[in-house]
């Protein structure tokens, strides 16, 4: 099966969760997140806000304010296919952009250096156990990730890790998988 058609049934399959395995199977990934060392050893995170049944990042957000963590998610530059990570202290600060992505406002928000990010959440619709992913098409991640010194893990159902995802020679996997089920180690 190509990517595409990965992407595709993926997206078959998340919209077939009802809202209470969506509500239940979030928890039990923040849950084991928010338990992990990546959460305890962490200052700063970057992550996105979730849409479109992926699990929900709002709640390690909002714990992550409580806890006195930087909190960043990305803004995307689709003219140069790039993002830079913005950190956000309020959902206030957030601006509803193309394909309905929430993305923070420029001069409401700081920019953070890649470098300062001690924990990558990094979104997609598809992944396998050596930590490969496939994203929404747009390569952002990939390119941001390709000399990104801290830690990747990925927030997905347990549903979306297949046997094997294709890969290229410039898709970047995680170093982990967190699910509702379990803790995939990939590339620690």
């Amino acid at each position: 099966m190509n990517k595409t058609m990965i992407r595709e049934n993926m997206k078959i399959l998340l919209n077939q969760m009802s809202r209470k395995q969506y509500t239940e199977y979030s928890a039990a990934i923040e849950e084991k997140f928010f338990q992990s060392s990546l959460w305890k050893n962490s200052h700063t995170i970057g992550l996105t806000i979730s849409q479109n049944r992926e699990a929900d990042t709002r709640n390690i957000i909002e714990k992550g304010w409580e806890k006195g963590k930087r909190m960043a998610v990305p803004k995307c530059f689709p003219d140069r296919k790039e993002m830079e990570f913005r950190i956000i202290t309020s959902f206030e600060q957030l601006e509803t952009v193309y394909y309905g992505l929430k993305e923070p406002i420029p001069n409401q928000t700081e920019r953070v250096e890649k470098n300062e990010i001690d924990v990558m959440a990094v979104p997609g619709i598809g992944f396998d156990p050596r930590g490969y992913r496939i994203g929404y098409g747009g390569g952002y991640y990939d390119r941001y990730l390709k000399d990104y010194p801290g830690k990747t893990v990925s927030l997905a159902f347990s549903f979306q890790v297949l046997p094997f995802i294709p890969s290229e020679i410039f898709d970047v996997p995680v170093q982990r998988i967190l699910t509702e089920k379990e803790v995939l180690h990939c590339r620690e």
